[in-house]
């Protein structure tokens, strides 16, 4: 694990608001990727967002100081002004080697979210990876550490109570929102955004009996799917600025890096209605204009306002995490020898080749003479030998270097 390296910005150190100006929208990341690995000599790497933090896992050759952590965020030229880059760039977490091992673990297993316990850590960490190793990010290296974070965080929500009663950001909105007692079951939802954070919230809501849910989202067909659930009407999000049906809540989360909801859409939807409404904003960056909040009667559920309740959960599981801490050592341990493993099979993949040439050149050519004066059942006994001694010579040293590497660790 020399060269595995983690830049993370996370809630520990920076507030939400500003976490928000490091979210990368998915049409832009490819390029902002391959731009980090032709001017940084990173190799590796994928990228994660989620509502809580953004982090960057790769390897690298090189030195991660602050100067490196500028040219960083120089690269991806996400258009920072001088005193942001100078905040994230005091305020930023580097992990490197075997540390940055014990963190992306801790991470999957939710031992470093907001909400300590939410399993919807793990599905975000693997979505990430998988659509960098599908652009072609991430190759052998990344696959078997993604393989053991999978693996580690299964075993810690399987053999630990960490998850038990489970508790995420979705689950806390959907709390704060019903101690609100502003709605009645017929009251009129407007969601924004059709993604696993809307759905799930949307699901808390459908088993209380609400059901009237209008759904706007970019791609139609997501929100068609979410609306056949819902049994709701599905919108494009471009008609959001003519909804004039009136709303009683809105809900939204999208991967949008500038505001959703501005004060002339909000204007829109209102249609001349003076009420307080809801607003359950549960993306990063916020999807509500600041002058909506600041000119309207507004309930407004967000992330930060969650970190209170999310701070007493960590404390009603602090057993949990020491057994989960126990469960992520183990397993350090362990891929400390698969990874020993890995690096003999890399280096002993040259073998089967090199045996199947020197079989080759002693039928075809030192004992080619001698094999074509056999007879038909003798050449066949002949091959059937020859094939498996070639088995025997290609499995035999991987397994006696196998051992050996056993014996000695």
């Amino acid at each position: 694990m020399e060269y595995l390296k983690i830049i993370a910005f996370t809630h520990k150190q920076i507030d939400l608001k500003s976490l928000g100006k490091l979210v990368i929208c998915e049409q832009t990341l490819d390029d902002r990727l391959r731009n980090l690995q032709a001017e940084l000599g990173v190799k590796e790497i994928f990228y994660v967002g989620t509502c809580n933090r953004v982090e960057f896992v790769f390897t690298s050759a090189s030195e991660v100081d602050k100067a490196f952590i500028h040219r960083f965020l120089t690269v991806l030229d996400m258009g920072l002004p001088v005193e942001y880059m100078d905040q994230f760039v005091e305020n930023v977490s580097v992990y490197e080697k075997g540390e940055a091992f014990n963190h992306l673990l801790r991470t999957s297993c939710s031992l470093e979210s907001l909400v300590v316990g939410e399993k919807e850590i793990l599905a975000q960490i693997r979505k990430a990876y998988e659509a960098c190793r599908v652009a072609g990010f991430t190759g052998d290296y990344m696959r078997m550490i993604m393989n053991r974070v999978v693996k580690t965080a299964k075993e810690v929500y399987t053999h630990t109570n960490i998850s038990k009663n489970p508790v995420s950001i979705v689950s806390l909105a959907y709390r704060k929102l019903r101690d609100l007692k502003l709605c009645a079951n017929d009251a009129k939802l407007l969601i924004i955004g059709a993604g696993e954070t809307n759905k799930n919230l949307a699901q808390y809501l459908k088993k209380h009996k609400y059901t009237n849910f209008s759904i706007f989202n970019r791609t139609l067909e997501n929100a068609e799917s979410l609306a056949k659930e819902l049994n709701g009407k599905a919108y494009p999000l471009t008609e959001l600025q003519n909804y004039t049906n009136g709303f009683d809540v809105i809900i939204t989360c999208t991967g949008a890096t500038e505001p959703i909801i501005t004060e002339e859409i909000y204007k829109s939807l209102l249609n001349g209605d003076t009420g307080k409404k809801v607003i359950v904003d549960l993306a990063i960056p916020n999807d509500t204009a600041p002058e909506v909040l600041e000119n309207h009667p507004i309930h407004y559920i967000e992330v930060e306002s969650l970190k209170e309740v999310a701070r007493k959960n960590i404390q009603e599981r602090y057993d949990e995490l020491i057994n989960a801490e126990h469960i992520i050592e183990e397993n350090i341990n362990d891929f400390e020898l698969v990874m020993r493993h890995r690096k003999i099979e890399i280096a002993m993949s040259s073998v089967p080749q090199k045996i199947k040439e020197i079989k080759h050149k002693a039928i075809n050519g030192v004992f080619a003479d001698e094999i074509n004066n056999l007879d038909e059942n003798s050449r066949l006994v002949l091959e059937r030998v020859m094939n498996y001694m070639e088995k025997k010579y290609i499995s035999v040293p991987m397994v006696m270097a196998k051992e050996i590497l056993v014996k000695n660790s």
